[in-house]
Formats: structure tokens, C-alpha cells, sequence
């Protein structure tokens, strides 16, 4: 009767061994089960962790060059129509394209370009921390658990920050307005003074500053954003209307040739003709296209010389009121509202 073989005596790898090829490989050359141990732990993990971090570092420093390209790119006018902000999409006059504009454009991309690279920061280092946590043994499981609820208990409680910073982001993405501008949000309007992810802060007429959420902004009315239309509305009588508006638009004419405002004014005037009639005599309108800066500045003056045309043509006391009011013993009260 043949003799069983006895039990085989070769040692076998330590249980942290069993899974790792290096390990294996230094406990089949040597046969020695500390050796192969130490070796995975001194040498083999400390490695994973210093190359796991080397990779997080070179892939960030990737992100943030193609951030910066990009945002480069946008600054000055070269990235792609998806990336250009909606002011940039639309029809525009050619003076728009001034340094102040390329100034306001490098900025914008500028804070784009940071808050992206933080977002990278954070992610990158986020996942490289895991995969070391997960070296050193450390059971991700709970964790990962653990952060998803307080993920979900976060997202629940703090819905209107979140909402908030999208809407900043989408905001500063596509450029809808910018410091200095005048906007219309819907109760608020004025002059913005300073534009965050989260907060939008406006300046009304009155000097009241308001701290509007982004998040709470349904529509914005840009007032200076492209163009603005100066409108100037002139009353005459029924008789003169023609004579009148020869008149008008000689003095607007003259207004937009000066030095002054030749830069400001965009397309020349237009005298649209009657927008109105009234019992006491028609009303011509007077429109102007400038730009956003100039409007009030335009318009003052447009008033202005307007009224000394009619004057100076005598046809200011022309409209029943003015004559009804001259009989009176009241001075004229003619000329443009």
C-alpha cells in the first residue's frame, strides 16, 4: 500500500500579501514571509501613495493650463461661439469694441478662470485623498456612505445657497451684466456695484443699496448693454406740423454733426412724424440712437436744442394752449416734453 504524500511544508504570504503581485513575487523568491511583508509595506504602499499624489498633482496642473488657455482665448476675443458671452452673440456697434470692454472681458474671464480652477483643485485632490485613504486600508465604504447622506442633508437645507451660486456662475459665464452697469431685476433697479456668485449688489437713484440673491433673479433688463434710444417728444400745432418737422430735424442734425456727440450718436436722427394728436395740436417724436453712457447726457441736450429751433422758427406759441395761455398774460410754455 503506497504511503500518502505528506503535507506540503512551504510557507505561504502573509494575509495583507495574498492580493499583490509584488509582494507575491518577492515572498516566491525568497521564501521569507517577513521579507515579502515588510518589503509591501515599507516600499510597495509608501510607493502607491507618492505616485498616486505625483499623478494628482500633473493632472491638475493639465486642468489648470487648459483652464487658462481657455480663458485666455476668451479674453481676448478667440473662444468659441458657445463660450462667448450673449452680449458678444448679438448685434452690436463698433465702438463697443473699445479698451475698456477688452479690459471688463480679461477680468470676467479672469474670476471664470478661478473659480474653475478651485472646482479642479478640490476634485482632483478629493479623489487622490480617497485612493490613499484606500491604500492604507481604510474602508471607504461607511465613508462614501457617510458623505452622501450629509450630501443629500446639504442639498435639502441649503437648496437657495446652491441655487444662488449656479446662478452667479450661468450669470458671470454669460456675461449678462457688469460693474457699472444698469440693470432692471424686476423691483430693483440701478447701477451695479458689485457682481459675486451670490449676491448682486445695485445702487438705485435714490442711493439705497440692494444686496439681490443671483438666485432670485427670474429676468434682467440690461440698460447698457448695446445701444440706448434717446426719444424726445415735441408738441405743434395742427398747422405747422410740416414746417415743424423740417425744423426738428434740421437741429438734431446739427446736434449729431457737432464734435461733442459724434462719438456718442450711433445712427443719425429721425423724425418719426405725428406719434400723437391731442385737442391742443399734434405731437412730433424725435429719436435718437446713442450709446448706453451718453443717453441722459444726449437727451438733456437734444431738449435743449429743440426747444431753441421751435423758438427761434416762432413756432412755439403756435398751439391753442400756448395761445390761450398768451392771452392769458402767461409767457409761451411751448417746446419738447
Amino acid at each position: 500500500m503506497l504511503a500518502e504524500p505528506a503535507p506540503s511544508t512551504t510557507p505561504t504570504p502573509a494575509a495583507p500579501c495574498l492580493d499583490d503581485t509584488v509582494c507575491n513575487y518577492i515572498f516566491d523568491r525568497t521564501g521569507n514571509e517577513w521579507l515579502a511583508a515588510g518589503g509591501y509595506y515599507l516600499l510597495v504602499k509608501p510607493a502607491r501613495i507618492v505616485l498616486i499624489i505625483l499623478i494628482a498633482i500633473v493632472i491638475r496642473h493639465i486642468a489648470i493650463k487648459m483652464v487658462d488657455r481657455v480663458a485666455s482665448s476668451a479674453s481676448e476675443g478667440k473662444g468659441s461661439g458657445l463660450l462667448r458671452p450673449l452680449r458678444e452673440r448679438i448685434p452690436m456697434p463698433a465702438r463697443e469694441a473699445t479698451g475698456l470692454r477688452l479690459e471688463r472681458r480679461r477680468q470676467r474671464s479672469e474670476a471664470l478662470a478661478s473659480v474653475l480652477n478651485s472646482v479642479a483643485s478640490v476634485s482632483i485632490f478629493a479623489v487622490a485623498a480617497m485612493m490613499v485613504l484606500a491604500e492604507l486600508g481604510v474602508n471607504l465604504a461607511p465613508l462614501i456612505a457617510s458623505a452622501g447622506i450629509v450630501g443629500v442633508a446639504f442639498g435639502f437645507g441649503a437648496q437657495n445657497l446652491v441655487r444662488d451660486f449656479i446662478a452667479g456662475l450661468f450669470m458671470l459665464l454669460e456675461d449678462q451684466y457688469g460693474v457699472g452697469d444698469t440693470i432692471d431685476v424686476g423691483e430693483v433697479s440701478g447701477t451695479v456695484e458689485a457682481v459675486g456668485l451670490r449676491i448682486t449688489t445695485v445702487r438705485d437713484e435714490s442711493g439705497v443699496l440692494w444686496y439681490v440673491r443671483n438666485g432670485e433673479i427670474s429676468r434682467v433688463g440690461n440698460k447698457s448693454q448695446g445701444w440706448a434710444l434717446v426719444a424726445v417728444d415735441v408738441p405743434v400745432g395742427y398747422s405747422v406740423v410740416d414746417r415743424a418737422t423740417g425744423v426738428l430735424q434740421e437741429a438734431a442734425n446739427a446736434l449729431a454733426a457737432e464734435r461733442e456727440y459724434a462719438d456718442d450718436v450711433i445712427n443719425p436722427p429721425e423724425v418719426l412724424g405725428v406719434e400723437q394728436v391731442t385737442p391742443e395740436g399734434a405731437i412730433l417724436r424725435v429719436t435718437v440712437r446713442t450709446m448706453p453712457e451718453a443717453q441722459q447726457r444726449l437727451a438733456r441736450e437734444l431738449r435743449r436744442r429743440l426747444t431753441d429751433a421751435i423758438e427761434a422758427a416762432g413756432l412755439s406759441g403756435r398751439t391753442p394752449a400756448a395761445s390761450a395761455a398768451r392771452a392769458d398774460g402767461a409767457p409761451d410754455v411751448g417746446g419738447p416734453t
